[in-house]
């Protein structure tokens, strides 16, 4: 196709969905599932106006869901507005972190006893599943606010902080498989893949966050400067983020994410003598303006970058997802597979949440919701595509291309 095709193309999906937006706000369908219909209408298995292959193709799809994830995670930061050290962070932690394990763990016995993989390639394969994912979940996501629900809350923050705490695990398949430097006895993957990444990477994050909105919000109200083009802001601290972090050797994924936490809790520091807009008439007869009033600075901005990032987040959606409806010709299906997809979600999901959430005091009837919305996407393709451009080929690499896409 040319590039007037493509154009047309793109065109007409966009006003498509624009116009359909709100019958499916009446119909119980998510944006998601209607994106994956298109993408397998417009691939080989309808037009074949998209042609996908996952091997050969690896590396732009790689870059591709990764830019995605970055731009979700960073929303997710955005939205949370629990304080970082609020005794409610505990059950995302332990979600993302224990049931995280748990599932790689679990996961990973299937492969070996009932699919016969090696153990580094069944390691990597529960690596790719585990994470949950904040792209798909954005439906689910929490509300703004200082008391979101705590479902919505332990959901969103579990879908950011897996993908970049389940990063090292992949390293790990990998280097089972001697595709990455584990070094001697394991050092290197447990001092830099494991805890220096993620410990780094989330450093790097939030003070790169808090020190942007400290700088932009004093910018705006002591000198009335660095107004508007908020996207900028929001690329900025995300490009950022991710590179000093990558740099250092650290979690790019965590880094966004803390990043967007940090930029959310930037507060002013009203001048002395001044005092609240109480409304936009106000605010126009006395000249000021939200964004660079003292004591609505950081409000203005918070609101800008999250009104950018949520339209961002909706074309990365948008294209991901239509890409891997476009790549499912790939895959081939057999009883092995829709055995482990079943035992994924109807066995290994609820153990991992009631053993991750073990003597929690989340209501027994709220870990079943949550073990039941264990959603997977665009992290476990991404981490589909970084192994298939960093060295797995061949008939185990189509297996993990099924396993994954179903």
């Amino acid at each position: 196709m040319s590039i007037a095709h493509w154009t047309l193309l793109a065109g007409l999906i966009f006003m498509a969905m624009m116009l359909i937006n709100t019958l499916l706000a009446r119909l119980p369908l998510s944006g998601a599932m209607v994106y994956l219909g298109l993408g397998i209408l417009l691939g080989p298995y309808g037009a074949a106006v998209i042609t996908l292959d996952p091997l050969r193709h690896a590396e732009i799809l790689e870059t591709v869901t990764g830019a995605a994830l970055l731009i979700s995670l960073f929303s997710s930061g955005l939205k949370l507005e629990v304080p970082m050290l609020d005794r409610r962070w505990i059950p995302p932690l332990r979600l993302a972190l224990g049931s995280m394990c748990i599932t790689v763990g679990l996961m990973g016995a299937i492969g070996v006893v009932a699919l016969g993989l090696p153990l580094g390639a069944a390691v990597l394969m529960g690596a790719m599943l585990a994470p949950t994912d904040p792209v798909l979940a954005s439906a689910i996501q929490s509300e703004p606010g200082p008391s979101p629900d705590p479902i919505r809350f332990s959901l969103a923050g579990e879908g950011a902080l897996n993908d970049g705490t389940a990063f090292p695990f992949v390293l790990l398949g990998l280097g089972l498989m001697g595709l990455h430097g584990l070094g001697t006895d394991g050092w290197h993957w447990w001092a830099v893949d494991l805890l220096w990444s993620t410990v780094v990477g989330s450093l790097i994050g939030a003070a790169v966050g808090a020190l942007t909105g400290k700088l932009v919000i004093f910018l705006r109200t002591r000198h009335h400067s660095a107004i508007g083009l908020d996207e900028f802001l929001s690329l900025g601290v995300i490009a950022i983020s991710f590179g000093l972090a990558q740099v250092c050797l650290a979690s790019g994924f965590l880094a966004v994410f803390f990043a967007g936490l940090a930029l959310r809790r930037a507060r002013d520091h009203p001048i002395a003598g001044t005092v609240p807009l109480t409304s936009a008439p106000a605010a126009e007869e006395s000249g000021d303006v939200p964004a660079t009033h003292s004591h609505h600075a950081s409000g203005a901005m918070t609101r800008a970058v999250q009104g950018f990032n949520d339209q961002l987040e909706r074309l990365a959606e948008l294209g991901t997802v239509l890409v891997t409806g476009a790549m499912l010709h790939a895959v081939v299906l057999s009883v092995a597979v829709l055995w482990v997809t079943i035992s994924l979600f109807a066995i290994v999901r609820p153990i991992s949440v009631f053993l991750g959430m073990v003597r929690s005091t989340m209501p027994t009837f709220q870990r079943l919701l949550i073990s039941w919305m264990g959603i997977r996407g665009i992290g476990s393709v991404y981490y589909l595509m970084f192994a298939l451009h960093h060295g797995v080929s061949g008939p185990l690499a189509r297996e993990m291309v099924t396993f994954v896409l179903v």
